[in-house]
């Protein structure tokens, strides 16, 4: 299983959004992740970067 860490803009410690995201959905201009606890975020912005063997997505945000 692939579990990452999601990043608003940059990979920086202060950005991290969530962490052991499961799952990713785009959908009407936000990011929905969901981790591996079930809970769920959503961001407005747009998946710029998803690198899943390193374990690192970066959404960008306005």
């Amino acid at each position: 299983m692939c579990l990452s860490t999601v990043y608003k803009n940059t990979m920086e410690d202060s950005a991290v959004v969530m962490k052991n995201v499961m799952r990713i959905e785009c959908r009407d201009g936000s990011v929905i992740l969901t981790d591996l606890m079930d809970r769920s975020v959503s961001i407005e912005g747009s998946l710029t970067e998803a690198n899943l063997v390193e374990g690192f997505v970066i959404v960008k945000t306005e």
